[in-house]
């Protein structure tokens, strides 16, 4: 089996996927427009090695057409996004032409607001025109599956999907030892997307008898305002890490009872499967598409987007059940063992399987519960 990923960077969300299935034998080459985004670097983002897979990489839309005209009839051609995917449009339009199949990766699609209805509607013309051609969408988040079905796509054609991810390592460099606090953790961009401010506000609704603080890894525009809110807010609580690289970020998961992402909007949140894997339970918005796995873990818990209440409630829940033990951390890492990239190249294995050969329904990895 020939197995060719179409990204527009070399996406540690979706490298270690590619790279176990060539681990595996699958012959998988990695096709990106670029390396590394300059965002992305600023994060904190590094190139990840690709293992036995073979990179390419397609500077201009010409390149990335002529590749895809020059591959043989036998690959498989899984291409990132549907729309707003920069040169893999060109890519999927050049696939169309020559009468091959695609399988489409996607995330949530943030359809709220006026332009919501144009959005559904775009997509609804986009998958029509794709139909004939589109082997599968892997889609990735709470209801993205459900959202295609209802663009009109076939319901055999969809499957729930994750960003699979390296198994945790330790990084021997950047040890820590727990804080005797309840340790909230909140990791991502400094943007009113990610509604820390939100945070902050349900955190200070707290009983003040309670022994809790915030760890916050990250960096971004609203840094300033958001420091000064915390300080009026949550004096003496809130601990401001700054951006660190990957490696280090997990170290901090692993020292925190409960990561929370309150996004207004986030496709996927790696964060969410990080934390997960490094043993910390998660608290997430339903606006991210991670809320899947958080359902499935069982710990945490999913708040409706913007709802203080909801959100309050969850975070005094977790502080009432106290700092997480390392039986506990051991037993959730093992669970979301489920989220590693070998748990992601087996299951998009079954998915192939169950296209081709017309077997029983697949189930995605995470569908077992934390025991």
């Amino acid at each position: 089996m020939k197995v060719w990923f179409w990204q527009l960077i070399i996406s540690p969300h979706m490298v270690n996927l590619a790279s176990e299935l060539a681990e595996i034998g699958v012959d998988v080459s990695y096709i990106a427009n670029q390396e590394m985004s300059e965002d992305r670097r600023k994060q904190g983002w590094l190139t990840p090695p690709l293992g036995k897979a073979d990179l390419k990489l397609v500077p201009t839309k010409n390149e990335a057409v002529a590749l895809a005209n020059s591959a043989p009839n036998d690959v498989l051609h899984i291409c990132q996004g549907i729309r707003g995917n920069g040169v893999i449009s060109a890519v999927q339009s050049a696939l169309k032409k020559s009468d091959r199949k695609q399988i489409v990766v996607m995330e949530t699609v943030d359809d709220h607001g006026f332009f919501g209805y144009f959005k559904r509607l775009i997509y609804f013309c986009l998958f029509k025109v794709a139909d004939k051609n589109l082997l599968a969408v892997l889609a990735t988040g709470l209801n993205t599956a459900d959202w295609v079905v209802a663009r009109g796509v076939n319901q055999n054609k969809v499957f729930p999907f994750a960003y699979f991810l390296p198994e945790a390592e330790s990084s021997h460099n950047y040890p820590k030892a727990p804080s005797s606090r309840f340790r909230f953790i909140f990791v991502g961009q400094f943007i009113q997307l990610k509604r820390l401010d939100l945070l902050i506000e349900a955190l200070a609704s707290l009983p003040e008898n309670r022994d809790f603080e915030l760890a916050v890894v990250g960096s971004g525009a609203l840094e300033t305002e958001l420091k000064e809110k915390a300080e009026a807010m949550l004096p003496d609580r809130v601990d401001w890490i700054g951006s660190l690289p990957m490696a280090h970020v997990r170290e901090e998961m692993r020292t925190a009872d409960c990561l929370v992402l309150p996004s207004r909007y986030d496709g996927w949140g790696a964060v969410v499967s990080e934390a997960l894997m490094s043993g910390t339970p998660v608290i997430v918005s339903n606006a991210c598409g991670s809320a899947v796995v958080v359902k499935a873990s069982g710990v945490g818990g999913v708040f409706r987007s913007g709802i203080l209440e909801e959100l309050i409630l969850l975070l005094h829940k977790s502080l009432l059940a106290g700092k997480i033990d390392p039986k506990q951390r051991l037993c959730i890492s093992k669970w979301a063992s489920c989220l590693s990239g070998k748990s992601g190249a087996s299951y998009l294995l079954q998915v192939l399987d169950s296209l081709y050969c017309d077997s029983s329904t697949v189930l995605p990895p995470w569908h077992s519960e934390l025991s």
